[in-house]
């Protein structure tokens, strides 16, 4: 058996303390992986809060990771041991329904997230499924990889969704932390991009990062100037906001695709769909697959998210910067 040494909070809200705690025998279809870089995401601190309560505690977070391959188990053949990879927010799927032999390993109904039930990359080790540690392209900058392996195929997973085309012209609404890595990937697609943001100290930094215009979105007057332009809309805020007004700014067939946790009911008006042919669509991440493509798309690139970094024995230090919303874009903690 392999002994971790990881962080983690025994109750709801608590702080990050030492840990160990030993991994049983490695499955035939596992891999360890020996943890590099581990980015730190919202969803990490409301798991952390047992905010969706499905936590277990003694919790470890960390979905974020980036390493090499310490162990393989004996049916494991496109892995082998230093090979670099990385983990995201699924660690395992079923491999035998219709979505996982679809390619759609990211909605099977029995998937297992790498910090549901389980420790995740604040860590040393981590453990997953073969089918989830994605291969790393060469050249990829380990540093800020992490990031792309959760909120990175976050926002690029709708583009192919939408069949989204280098014509066309698009908005991004709010420019944080899954935001900003849309208006690179949207850029960089060929897109005319519209940054939607409530923060006009951001609008330089916006622009540098790709966006075409910044629309203020407290400003009726700017959403009215741009009504029926926009052929797709990517949401990535997670508070509630006026659904009609982003609507009026698309063009007939348009959608409007959420990927912000959106806790309250939205507020979508029948007719703004009907007379239009628009649509409202959702999704989580992405397959395994299409997670090597955005991969080997950010290095193709040079596509990276903003981060932080911060050693892992200041984990509640960064932690407490995530929370303050002082985070510029992302935060990376190095193992």
């Amino acid at each position: 058996m392999k002994k971790v040494k990881a962080y983690a909070a025994s109750e709801a809200g608590g702080q990050l303390k030492p840990f160990e705690y030993e991994l049983a025998e490695l499955g035939k279809d596992e891999v360890d992986i020996k943890v590099h870089y581990c980015g730190i995401c919202h969803s990490d601190l409301s798991m952390l809060n047992n905010e969706w309560g499905m936590t277990k505690y003694p919790f470890v977070p960390g979905h974020e990771i980036v390493g090499e391959v310490a162990a393989v188990g004996e049916n494991v053949k496109t892995l082998k041991t230093g090979d670099l990879v990385g983990l995201g927010w699924n660690s395992a799927s079923c491999m035998h329904c219709k979505q996982c032999m679809d390619g759609s390993h990211h909605l099977c109904y029995s998937v297992e997230g790498t910090i549901v039930g389980r420790h995740g990359g604040f860590a040393d080790y981590v453990r997953g499924h073969w089918s989830w540690a994605i291969p790393l392209p060469e050249g990829i900058d380990m540093k800020k990889a992490g990031p792309l392996l959760c909120g990175g195929i976050t926002v690029f997973n709708p583009i192919f969704l939408a069949d989204v085309k280098a014509t066309d012209k698009v908005g991004v609404i709010g420019i944080g932390g899954l935001g900003h890595m849309a208006l690179k990937f949207l850029n960089k697609w060929g897109c005319e991009v519209i940054a939607f943001s409530s923060n006009p100290d951001k609008k330089r930094q916006i622009l540098s990062m790709g966006a075409s215009k910044v629309i203020d979105s407290r400003n009726p007057d700017e959403l009215e100037s741009i009504a029926g332009s926009l052929d797709f809309i990517l949401n990535t805020a997670n508070v509630s906001l006026d659904w009609n007004a982003y609507l009026s700014a698309l063009s007939p067939k348009g959608r409007l695709h959420t990927v912000g946790a959106v806790l309250e009911p939205m507020a979508i008006p029948a007719f703004s769909l009907i007379m239009g042919e628009k649509s409202v669509a959702g999704s989580p991440l992405g397959s395994p697959a299409l997670t090597l493509k955005m991969l080997e798309f950010c290095v193709r690139h040079d596509i990276y998210p903003m981060v932080e970094e911060f050693p892992l024995s200041e984990v509640n230090e960064a932690m407490r910067h995530l929370e303050e919303g002082k985070a510029r874009y992302r935060i990376v903690l190095k193992v």
